[in-house]
């Protein structure tokens, strides 16, 4: 399934919901998935875009494309509510892909929602998005989320930022909200904090200005709370788990003051990662401000551990209004060679092929497409095999073919292909196999070919010659 965004894609189960800049295009159509409604009891209490998912019975990897900006900085979410769609009332486990490389593994536990979220700047002018069957139920999905973000933002010199908590502090006990857009024009999701018991929360009903080229733009609504110790001595302490014991993680903290401060008061703070400390500073009046480190940490325990702290001098304790974690998650796995990409494409175009060709043809390889064999010794693995045999092919040989300029066998035997062999075949510098070619097909003049072939059934009077012709060969190379 093929998608153009712009600023701001939401699909749903499936379909698409027009939303801000939404541009979609259905010209590369899936007919994998079902669309399934779940619970009412989940629906109504959930509503959109939880009423329905897309499950995927059928093949062991299905994937979403998703046209996009290559170099531009992305959000991308994912968000899974079974919701008893099946009737079946047991809760599927399985992976979550991003091209050919795993983004994390849905697992879920309750009844509840989960969102998967990630950060990334494509290499590509596409993303596959794949959900993959590990035999622990059938894979589902909810809605698929991209929005753009200033490519100034979340700044790494790393691979792509999986979020790990993102938070809104201050709000009190009996109004705790959930934001998201509106109030967020990039449509992050700010959870509100449970503030420990040694927190108590300021806020503000002023507006929280932010500078017009501020990459971040945290919603007023969030920066208009925040947290500070009871004890003015304290210190704001943030203790979070990861999955990873080894991981690496970005902490991005919001800091806006909320009190209009007496001359005879100040409020200097610092925050400390356990590796680091920043310089003293000073939250700006209904101003926001980031402060984060541009170099990742290692949890080294599997824990996230921040304190913010009183700077001396200060005559007021720390404030928090916001903060988001990310951990780094590393892509190892490289996406095929993009020309081989581009020919296989436009050869499964051409020729309307069913198979389950989708997502990477040869990343990772246990999911190579079916009839692709790949060359995996240079850094972009490589097409050198293709069998489309007792495909149902009509037509010429697709020229395409000619740009899997590694491809060393092709077999497109027992279909209904006619016109002349290609002239392109015998240019093959790899080439060591190809398939049965009825005389249907015009032969050709070997004369001039860079690579010389012998034809099986090519008797020793014509083998040399410079045109064969016979009802079905196989040819090989000659050396």
């Amino acid at each position: 399934m093929s998608w153009t965004s712009k600023q701001l894609f939401f699909l749903v189960a499936g379909f698409a919901l027009n939303l801000m800049l939404l541009v979609h295009s259905q010209d590369d159509q899936s007919d994998t998935g079902e669309s399934k409604s779940t619970s009412p009891s989940y629906s109504d209490e959930y509503q959109r875009p939880y009423e329905s998912v897309r499950s995927f019975p059928e093949g062991a990897r299905n994937c979403y494309k998703i046209n996009v900006t290559r170099g531009n900085k992305y959000l991308i979410r994912a968000s899974f509510l079974y919701g008893n769609y099946d009737s079946q009332d047991k809760l599927p486990e399985f992976e979550l892909h991003l091209g050919p490389n795993l983004w994390d593994t849905v697992s879920l536990e309750t009844y509840e929602y989960m969102d998967k979220e990630l950060i990334y700047v494509p290499l590509r002018n596409y993303i596959h998005v794949c959900l993959v069957n590990t035999s622990s139920g059938v894979p589902f999905i909810s809605a698929l989320e991209l929005r753009n973000l200033a490519n100034t933002s979340y700044q790494v010199e790393t691979g792509p930022l999986a979020l790990v908590s993102r938070n809104d502090t201050g709000q009190t006990p009996d109004s705790r909200t959930f934001i998201r857009y509106p109030d967020d024009i990039l449509d992050r999701q700010w959870d509100p904090y449970d503030d420990p018991d040694d927190w108590t929360q300021l806020n503000t009903a002023s507006p929280i200005n932010s500078e017009s080229d501020d990459p971040y733009q945290i919603p007023s609504v969030v920066m208009r709370t925040a947290s500070t110790p009871k004890n003015p001595s304290d210190s704001l302490i943030i203790v979070l788990s990861l999955p990873d014991k080894d991981a690496e993680y970005y902490s991005y903290l919001h800091f806006a003051e909320v009190e209009s401060l007496q001359l005879n008061q100040s409020r200097l703070q610092q925050v400390s990662d356990g590796a680091s400390t920043s310089e003293p500073f000073a939250p700006r009046y209904l101003s926001r401000n980031t402060i984060y480190d541009p170099y990742p940490r290692r949890s080294g325990g599997k824990y996230v551990n921040i304190s913010i702290t009183r700077a001396e001098n200060s005559t007021l304790p720390p404030i928090l209004n916001a903060f988001e974690i990310y951990m780094v998650k590393h892509l190892v796995e490289a996406e095929t060679n993009q020309e081989d990409v581009d020919a296989i494409a436009s050869i499964k175009s051409t020729y309307n092929i069913k198979r389950n060709w989708q997502g990477d043809p040869c990343a990772p390889q246990d999911y190579v497409w079916q009839g692709v064999k790949c060359n995996y010794q240079e850094f972009e693995p490589r097409i050198i095999s293709l069998d489309l045999s007792s495909s149902g092919l009509t037509g010429e040989i697709a020229a395409y073919i000619s740009n899997l300029t590694m491809i060393q066998y092709l077999d497109l035997s027992n279909n209904n292909l006619t016109g002349p062999i290609p002239e392109f075949l015998s240019k093959f510098q790899n080439l060591i196999v190809l398939a049965k070619f009825p005389t249907a097909l015009r032969t050709i003049d070997w004369s001039t070919s860079q690579l010389s072939l012998v034809c099986e059934r090519a008797t020793a009077s014509n083998k040399n010659s410079s045109r064969l012709s016979l009802e079905w060969i196989t040819c090989a190379p000659s050396y």
